[in-house]
């Protein structure tokens, strides 16, 4: 049979997409203007073509070395013709016209414009410059470069520096930028990017209702000032990217420690940013950890190492450079070697290593040697620690402009949802915006390494202040840039989204000196400890088939600001407090939560619990009350004791198989609008929401939303435990005034009131017996939206 030509195939899918009625191009246009091949075309062949068919390689093939080598043809046939873009194989891999088969088939596709250029220089015959070199290694670039501002800007007024290189980029393509956002877009956007919170309703109005001009700069400048919640909110971010979680793989036996002290004290403190990485990287008391490594159990590959380990993520974090593959090998998909990784390893090991190729012993020491370092240097007798100390001070170099390049990347991304440089751990690649990267990474250098100061920059920025546009429909697509990309909640601020919804205050579980090594701050975990302290299992003498009531007495000289009951049961029960029916627990176990502030007296009360067995009945009773009427008060905990009254017995603890699960399950439920969740261990909510295991560097988290997401947030327990637990309280709040419950939750959770129909609609949801129940599905609900999930 023979080989369909490029020019067929594009002609049987256009014929296919009329049929299906699609309306976009198969291809994107040839590019109109001149074309130089050394500055056009050259930076894309080399970022997205090279590593896999230049320097000797020749995948499927194809080498584009040389111009010859390009026109060769190859098992596929030609991959160019000459003058016929559309008919040229290569153009037709580029753009992604069989969406099974885009290339390059690893990191970041072409945009419609690279493959514009690409056409019109195979349109015009394919000139190449003699100067470019494909067969050799291309000089990193990493030397500071401090461009000038553009000045001829386009038909958009711009007076911010970041506005100035958007206006010339927009200007050169044509793009004319919308209007910003609205100013409560605009507050939520900020709000969640600063201090990973939802606006606080009265906070929102306040902002909203101010006539300032500068307003929006005034937001910024004061929520970067608020310490406390900007640390709790970047320490995912950091946590993600130095490895650092609370527990996991390498804890049990020491092989693993981490930096949560430190990082936390250093993100309150805001410190410079080069002074910061020197300490991680040289191993300083306390940040130690980030270079230490997983000590894996077992027979481990030598690529995994520890030395090796701390090689790569040094490179990786503060690089933008992935060395796993050439920890094995010299990579195929870029120019790194086995030298190379192993030459760095040797600044974390004891002296200079012995290399393995895919774990085979190759007979040869690698020189020690920094990564950008072609032929190393002597260290001489130099110990570890002071190999260290040197590679950090290598590193942070004022003249090291990939250092600074590579975090305000990383911000950039953050802030926008995808990079200048698209790919976060392929620093070799060009920028998109031209000149950008390297201005604010001298700027950040200028202003002593202060990433505050960055952030301020780009979030007063009117590019920040775009109206969001979708992200890309393929994965590893990049479009053009035109204004943020919409952005999916992360785990930890859907999990603190839903504790703002309740009106919850996060608690500073303590000021700045916290301790994580459990998953809590001391005073949580003194709080824990007095919980449990306190409380009792109790169990019946004699069960029987009937219900049986359970009572303890108290005496209370002023009403708490806060009093709630935790239980959990092998079986149903109902809790009375002073004859007033507090809630109730169906068969089957779990934790219940219910609010017992209005139900309280001054001087003696009465708690009952009737229990109705099921199995082994057994009740994990917990009575916490505040000391005073302030909510900021200490808080002490009343426990039961042995002073329950109905014939019980009292147990020093519960048999495992019962009470471990449900202890779990209340520590798990209690966290959620208490502590922000990047100061405790991951639940399964979160895990399901993308946050890492973090037994790698993680830089960039997956956006789209996944199957195992959609079953969490339907029929997880965590969720269904938090609504459950949350409902009874906030119907007891609004008892009498259900329009008004349907308000504060609009406001906490969208940052406006819900429109009429919305208004009706919701309230249909706590008519009728069971409002607790309707007020549980009306909460399920709110959560599910767009607008509830999305950074717009």
């Amino acid at each position: 049979m023979p080989r369909m030509t490029p020019s067929v195939r594009l002609a049987l899918l256009a014929l296919v997409g009329s049929l299906a009625g699609w309306t976009q191009p198969l291809l994107p246009p040839p590019h109109e203007g001149e074309i130089e091949f050394a500055r056009d075309i050259a930076p894309i062949l080399e970022s997205a073509c090279v590593r896999c068919h230049g320097r000797g390689r020749s995948q499927g093939g194809f080498r584009l070395d040389t111009r010859e080598l390009i026109l060769r043809e190859s098992a596929t046939g030609p991959p160019v013709v000459p003058g016929d873009s559309a008919g040229s194989y290569l153009v037709e891999l580029v753009a992604g016209v069989d969406p099974d088969f885009v290339m390059p088939q690893k990191g970041t596709r072409l945009t419609p414009e690279e493959v514009g250029l690409l056409r019109a220089w195979i349109d015009r015959n394919l000139p190449w410059d003699d100067q470019v070199d494909f067969l050799r290694r291309p000089s990193p670039n990493l030397a500071s470069v401090r461009p000038g501002i553009p000045g001829g800007i386009r038909g958009w007024l711009a007076v911010h520096p970041v506005d100035a290189f958007l206006a010339d980029h927009f200007g050169r393509q044509g793009f004319v930028p919308s209007d910003p956002v609205d100013d409560r877009t605009y507050a939520r956007r900020v709000w969640l990017d600063v201090l990973g919170l939802l606006p606080p309703p009265e906070e929102l109005e306040e902002f909203l209702e101010d006539p300032r001009f500068d307003k929006r700069s005034r937001l910024v400048v004061r929520l970067l000032a608020d310490d406390r919640h900007y640390a709790e909110h970047w320490l995912s971010f950091w946590n993600d990217l130095l490895r650092n979680d609370y527990r996991g793989t390498g804890f049990i036996d020491g092989g693993r420690r981490q930096i949560s002290d430190w990082l936390h004290r250093n993100l309150v403190d805001n410190r410079p940013y080069d002074e910061f990485v020197r300490d991680l990287v040289s191993g300083s008391p306390g940040a130690e950890g980030f270079v230490k490594g997983i000590v894996w159990r077992g027979v481990v590959n030598a690529s995994q190492q520890p030395a090796m380990q701390a090689a790569q993520n040094v490179s990786q974090v503060f690089l933008g450079v992935n060395l796993k593959c050439a920890s094995c090998h010299d990579s195929f998909i870029d120019d790194w070697t086995l030298e190379d990784a192993y030459g760095m390893a040797g600044y974390f090991a004891e002296g200079p290593l012995p290399m393995h190729r895919c774990d085979r012993p190759t007979g040869r020491t690698a020189p020690i040697k920094y990564l950008h370092d072609p032929d190393g240097h002597d260290i001489g007798s130099a110990s570890r620690r002071e190999r260290m100390a040197e590679l950090a001070d290598r590193l942070v170099h004022r003249e090291n402009g990939r250092f600074t390049r590579t975090i305000v990347n990383r911000l950039w991304a953050r802030l926008f949802g995808e990079g200048l440089v698209p790919g976060p751990d392929d620093m070799e690649s060009t920028s998109r915006i031209p000149g950008l990267l390297d201005w604010l990474a001298e700027d950040l250098a200028d202003h002593d390494y202060d990433l505050k100061h960055t952030l301020a920059l780009l979030l007063t920025s009117r590019t920040y202040q775009l109206p969001a546009v979708p992200s890309p429909e393929s994965p590893g697509a990049s479009l053009p840039f035109r204004g943020p990309l919409v952005r999916r909640l992360s785990a930890e601020q859907f999990v603190d989204a839903l504790g703002s919804l309740a009106g919850s205050r996060f608690r500073n579980p303590a000021n700045r000196e916290i301790d994580l090594s459990r998953g809590l701050a001391p005073a949580d975990r003194r709080a824990l400890e007095a919980r449990l302290e306190h409380a009792r299992w109790i169990a019946p003498r004699a069960p029987g088939e009937e219900p049986f009531d359970l009572g303890f007495r108290f005496t209370l000289e002023d009403l708490p600001a806060v009093a709630e009951v935790w239980t959990a049961a092998t079986g149903g029960m109902e809790f009375f407090i002073n004859d007033h029916r507090a809630g109730e627990a169906g068969q089957g176990g779990g934790v219940h939560h219910w609010s017992l502030r209005d139900h309280l007296a001054r001087g003696e009360n009465r708690i009952r619990v009737r229990l109705r067995p099921h199995a082994t009945p057994a009740l994990y009773a917990l009575i916490r009350l505040a000391a005073s009427p302030s909510r900021e008060s200490r808080e002490r905990y009343l426990g039961s004791g042995a002073d329950w009254s109905g014939g019980v017995q009292v147990l020093e603890s519960a048999p495992l198989d019962i009470g471990a699960k449900l202890v779990r399950q209340m520590n798990a439920v209690r966290q959620i609008g208490r502590i922000r969740a990047s100061l405790v261990a991951s639940d399964p909510l979160s895990r399901a929401l993308g946050r890492p295991n973090r037994e790698q560097v993680v830089t960039t988290r997956a956006t789209r939303a996944t199957t195992l997401q959609a079953l969490e947030l339907t029929n997880g327990d965590t969720l269904a435990e938090w609504l459950a637990r949350i409902a009874p309280a906030m119907a007891a709040r609004h008892r009498d005034d259900a329009a008004a419950l349907v308000d504060s939750l609009y406001l906490a959770g969208l940052g406006r009131r819900p429109t009429p129909n919305e208004s009706r609609l919701c309230l249909s949801f706590l008519e009728g017996k069971d409002a607790v129940q309707g007020l549980e599905d009306l909460l399920w609900s709110l959560i599910m939206l767009p607008e509830f999930q999305l950074i717009l």
